[in-house]
C-alpha cells in the first residue's frame, strides 16, 4: 500500500510541476485576462499598456517559480511522511490541497498587483484567504480531468474567477 501512495504521490509532483510551466509560460495572456476581467465588471473601457503586462507578467513567473519551489519543498516533505503507516493514506489528499493553494495563489495574484500590492503584501493577503486560493486551484485542478478542453481553458477560466472573486471580496 505504501508503495503506492508513492507512486500516486510522485504523480502529483510530476503533473504539478508541469503546470508551473504552462503557468509560466501563459502568464502574458493570464495577465491580460485578469485585467480585461476587471475592466468589464467595473464597466470600464479597457486601455492596454505594454509596460504594464510586462510588469504582471514578470510578477506572475517570480511568484510562479516561487510558489513552485515552495510547494516541491512540501510535497517532498509529505512525500517523505507518506512512507509511514496511516499517515500515507491521507498524503495524496493533503498534497492535493497544498498544490489548490499554489495554484488558486498564481491566479489570484494578478489581481492583487493590478491593485498595487507588493509581492510580500500579496503573500499575506493570500495566506490569509486560504480558502479562497484553495477554492480557486480546486476548479482549475478538476477542469484538468478533461481532456483536451479542460487543459486548454483551465488556466483562462482560473484567472477569470480570481479576478471575479476578488473584486468581490473587496466589495
Amino acid at each position: 500500500m505504501g508503495e503506492i501512495m508513492v507512486r500516486l504521490t510522485l504523480v502529483f509532483l510530476y503533473f504539478s510541476l508541469f503546470k508551473y510551466i504552462f503557468l509560466i509560460i501563459g502568464s502574458p495572456l493570464f495577465a491580460y485576462l485578469s485585467e480585461r476581467t476587471e475592466a468589464i465588471i467595473e464597466g470600464k473601457d479597457f486601455v492596454f499598456s505594454w509596460k504594464q503586462l510586462w510588469k504582471d507578467m514578470i510578477r506572475g513567473i517570480r511568484l510562479a517559480i516561487r510558489n513552485s519551489l515552495w510547494q516541491t519543498v512540501y510535497i517532498l516533505s509529505l512525500l517523505i511522511l507518506s512512507l509511514f503507516p496511516v499517515v500515507g493514506w491521507i498524503t495524496p489528499v493533503i498534497i492535493l490541497f497544498v498544490e489548490c493553494y499554489y495554484y488558486g495563489f498564481s491566479m489570484l495574484d494578478y489581481s492583487c498587483e493590478r491593485h498595487k500590492l507588493s509581492a510580500q503584501e500579496s503573500i499575506e493577503f493570500i495566506g490569509k484567504h486560504k480558502g479562497l486560493s484553495i477554492g480557486n486551484g480546486i476548479v482549475f485542478y478538476l477542469m484538468h480531468l478533461l481532456p483536451f478542453l479542460g487543459w486548454a481553458v483551465a488556466p483562462a477560466y482560473a484567472v477569470v474567477a480570481a479576478t471575479i472573486s476578488l473584486y468581490h471580496q473587496e466589495k
